[in-house]
């Protein structure tokens, strides 16, 4: 039952509103050097002046690290995203930072002492920029420079500088409107419109029926009669009704077809993005095919509870033509039921690319007390270091959620996504061939055994400390109590009646303007349009599968425009946004997905209702 309490609404409540202050003040800092957010950063001083606006103090190996080689530009969404994990400093850490140089504790550092290391040392200062520090009255006395002083006016200033912006923001009124929303899986890139097709008002989709048990009632909202250009969409969906009206497809039914099968994974990061692992398929020749997707079921945690479940899963199939920037999207998975989403079709041979795609409704970040941390390492009665029970089942579920192909074992390429995701480094082969000589490997690859007695090693390289585990375990989605609520694993099957079909896990990174692209125009393509009244040149698409609601606002117009979004009159319902009322800019000539909606409590009616207005 996913029906909140009390308590988990005000935790909610209070997590919207920091998440609303938090874009404000990213709107606020984006503003104050550049005219709007759909206009993009284009230079790395550019970078620099937004992040200091937003009150960091980016060094030169910070800007690198998001503007590579290959960049050319970064946009709002962006920035939202690199200020999530980039925090501001605070005065402790500050302080520490000084008191590795003041060996003494004295409390000051000399003038001298300060210009050898702040011209010789990481992002190397001059002599004269050195000087305008050492030459301010309010830290500086006797040749030595007060730091602790020095951190004090540091976060003044820094604040000062982020409520100037905000100030800024405040004084203009159409500004102040224009709050967006963030959208984790799915950017709010504008994405560049395919062939048009006929408007709405002319065209019939006959092909889409709503499931039986929901009501759709399009009515005109209130806010037309202010002369605002707006649609209102209302659908009205049964407790449970998450069967969908399409063929049911079932891998296992089909006896004489030719399988594959992959495992993966969606993560959760700290600024709530959500990755997942990205597949290639290649069909040797024509086939029909059945592709299904649901969240993994780990054979030895049957019968307890676990969260990721209920996580909404689908694929979106895209055909590689000449080069992999030019994907077509050729179609996408149907929620079957409340576990599975599957597509029943034929393919031409050659290559495609399997998106993984979960809305973010359910795979969130969420606050939860633990009342205490689990124990990973113990001593026995020889001194020696153990894992305990609970952190060993621990690692067998991670163990069953790497092996992507399922064979018991972990390749040098299975290991490797793991590493990636947990150090962000890989494994080489000659690093293999150590672990070859020290853990139990079978056919070049290691076991279950071997892995747990690879996690132990790292627990005796640091003296039973288990810091460097918890940054393993945080990073694939555990809490402090052991328990996933930041990932939902999940498995692919592939079925081909006339070849074997052969998948392979390529990458493991966040959906990007691809994934958006794609499921903009799966939602233009399968769901009902409604044209704002009054602005023939905005559409917003809304499609349902099973028991998810996406709405897709389409711009034709060549202005850029800004959507409000008002989800008040919904009942029982959860979006990915985290927030009912908000805003979003459509860029000129493009689409973007306004939010994805999902029931709270599937076991009660749900209702849709969602007016959409031009500001």
């Amino acid at each position: 039952n996913l029906k909140a309490t009390p308590s988990e609404n005000s935790q909610g409540e209070k997590s919207h509103a920091e998440e609303a202050t938090f874009y404000m003040n990213c709107r606020a800092a984006y503003l104050t050097v550049l005219k709007s957010s759909l206009e993009n950063i284009k230079s790395k001083e550019q970078l620099s002046l937004v992040l200091q606006q937003a009150g960091r103090n980016p060094s030169q190996k910070t800007i690198n690290k998001y503007w590579t080689s290959q960049t050319t530009s970064l946009n709002f969404d962006d920035f939202c995203a690199i200020l999530k994990k980039e925090k501001p400093a605070t005065k402790s850490e500050l302080l520490e930072a000084f008191g590795k140089i003041d060996t003494d504790k004295a409390g000051y550092i000399l003038h001298d002492e300060l210009y050898k290391i702040l011209t010789t040392r990481g992002d190397k200062m001059t002599w004269e920029e050195v000087t305008t520090i050492t030459k301010q009255g309010d830290f500086n006395c006797s040749g030595k420079l007060d730091y602790s002083k020095f951190c004090e006016l540091y976060l003044s200033t820094s604040e000062q500088c982020c409520k100037a912006a905000r100030d800024r923001l405040e004084a203009d009124p159409r500004m102040r409107q224009q709050q967006l929303g963030n959208q984790s899986e799915n950017s709010s890139k504008g994405i560049a419109l395919p062939v048009s097709k006929p408007s709405p008002r002319s065209s019939s989709k006959s092909d889409h029926k709503l499931p039986k048990g929901d009501s759709r009632a399009p009515s005109r909202p209130s806010s037309a009669a202010s002369g605002k250009a707006s649609t209102s969409t209302t659908v009205t969906v049964g407790a449970s009704s998450s069967r969908s009206p399409e063929l049911t497809v079932e891998p296992g039914t089909l006896k004489e077809w030719q399988c594959a099968q992959s495992k993966g994974c969606f993560y959760l990061e700290e600024d709530g993005e959500i990755i997942s692992h990205k597949y290639r398929l290649h069909l040797p020749q024509r086939s029909a095919v059945c592709i299904t997707i649901k969240p993994l079921n780990i054979p030895q945690l049957e019968g307890k509870s676990c969260r990721w479940l209920s996580v909404d899963t689908a694929l979106l199939i895209l055909k590689e033509n000449e080069t992999q920037e030019c994907l077509q999207l050729v179609s996408f998975t149907e929620l079957q039921n409340k576990e599975m989403s599957g597509w029943r079709g034929e393919l031409g041979s050659g290559v495609y690319w399997l998106l993984p795609f979960t809305t973010g409704c359910r795979l969130r970040k969420v606050k939860t007390q633990i009342t205490g941390e689990a124990k990973l390492v113990w001593r026995d009665e020889d001194g020696e270091l153990a894992l305990t029970e609970e952190f060993r089942a621990a690692l067998l579920d991670i163990f069953e959620t790497i092996d992507l192909d399922g064979n018991g074992l972990l390749s040098l390429e299975e290991y490797n996504f793991f590493e990636l995701r947990t150090s962000g480094e890989k494994c080489d082969q000659e690093a293999w061939a150590v672990c070859k000589e020290n853990f139990e490997m079978k056919k070049n690859e290691l076991t279950r055994q071997g892995f747990l007695d690879l996690n132990l090693m790292e627990a005796n390289d640091r003296g039973g400390d288990p810091w460097d585990l918890w940054v393993t375990l945080l990073s694939l989605g555990y809490n402090k109590a052991l328990e996933m609520t930041e990932a939902c694993p999940f498995v692919i099957d592939i079925c081909a009646e006339r070849c074997k079909p052969r998948m392979k896990a390529v990458s493991l990174e966040a959906g990007g303007s691809q994934l958006s692209r794609a499921v903009c125009r799966a939602v233009a393509l399968k769901g009902e349009a409604q044209v704002l009244d009054g602005s023939g040149n905005i559409i917003i698409h809304t499609y349902r599968s099973g028991s998810r609601i996406t709405s897709v606002i389409e711009n034709k117009s060549e202005n850029k425009v800004i959507i409000h979004v008002n989800n008040e009159q919904s009942k029982n319902c959860l979006n990915n946004r985290g927030l009912t009322v908000f805003a979003v800019e459509v860029a000129p000539k493009s689409m973007m997905v306004s939010q994805h909606v999902m029931a709270l409590n599937e076991q009660e009616e749900w209702i849709y209702s969602c007016v959409h207005s031009l500001v």
